[in-house]
């Protein structure tokens, strides 16, 4: 009984010794590719779909303005066959990153065809890298990342266009739905208060005007003086809402709310997603998130 035993032991460990590298042999064939933060790794792992292992360096609510790489990211991009960036300037970091890595992949940069805004910061006049609020960019980005992968990993070009076709369709459908909602909102109540200047591609897309006390980095703080003269607009010209975000401190947005009598909104997410199990952890469900936002928000 006791050999019977020990025979039927030995079947199952070579069973799950089995198991076990065969799930190992499935998880090497994928493509590694490494992505800079949430929203890029969302429209690969689209594109991607079973062939891709996507990891990513900004995580979720987490800020790629301000990020400061680990030595695990080093590794990241040493493993990895194809790295995505935004570019415009989003991630400072990244080209510092990539050579302390030794990281020899292509690297795709995603925003490429994108006509960029321009923002006047203290000054200076630079790209606006939020590129991605607007849908009829979140397409470019798709095709950039499906050829990107594609030149990686040719033998999966058929999946890839394949995918991103699926992908794409699934935008329009979204760009639709957002229009439509959008119209709801009568002109004269399209303008809000946001924390950072994140969403000038959305405002541009659908007739909408956000007013910032702080730059389009985050970074860039608001000053007093600032924060006085967004307080005195929101008085003049009955701007009804305020708008939290969810990489920034709420503080200032409650502060210019108490002061202002502007309503708070709920919360808009412009430079990353949600965990998994919050409301934005996809990027077609942070947009239907911040439309709803904005719509309950004004009165619609």
């Amino acid at each position: 009984m006791r050999s019977r035993r020990y025979v039927i032991a030995s079947v199952l460990l070579g069973l799950a010794a089995a198991c076990l590298s065969s799930a190992q042999a499935q998880a090497s064939d994928k493509l590694p590719v490494v992505a800079t933060f949430t929203i890029l790794a969302d429209f690969a792992r689209n594109v991607g779909g079973n062939r891709v292992e996507v990891v990513t360096l900004v995580g979720p609510n987490g800020d790629a303005h301000v990020y400061q790489p680990t030595p695990s990211d080093a590794k990241k991009l040493g493993a990895a066959r194809l790295i995505l960036e935004n570019g415009l300037g989003l991630e400072g970091w990244i080209d510092r990153l990539i050579k302390a890595s030794g990281a020899k992949a292509p690297v795709i940069v995603t925003t490429k065809g994108i006509e960029p805004r321009e923002l006047k910061e203290e000054g200076h006049i630079g790209a606006d890298p939020h590129a991605w609020q607007s849908i009829a960019n979140a397409k470019i980005y798709v095709a950039n990342i499906r050829d990107g992968l594609i030149a990686a990993d040719p033998e999966g070009a058929d999946i890839y266009r394949a995918n991103a076709a699926a992908y794409l369709a699934k935008l329009d459908a979204l760009e639709a739905e957002v229009a439509a909602a959008i119209a709801r909102i009568p002109p004269d109540r399209r303008e809000i208060i946001t924390t950072h200047d994140a969403f000038g591609y959305f405002g541009a897309a659908y007739d909408f005007r956000f007013i910032a006390p702080e730059g389009v980095s985050t970074e860039t703080e608001a000053s007093a003086r600032d924060v006085a003269k967004i307080i005195r607009q929101i008085k003049a010209q009955k701007i009804p809402a305020v708008f939290l975000e969810n990489i920034t401190d709420p503080r200032l947005a409650q502060r210019i709310a108490e002061e202002s009598g502007a309503k708070i909104g709920g919360a808009l997410f412009s430079d990353a997603l949600s965990p998994s199990d919050g409301p934005a952890s996809t990027y077609i469900d942070m947009m239907r998130n911040n439309v709803k936002e904005l719509a309950a928000a004004l009165g619609t």
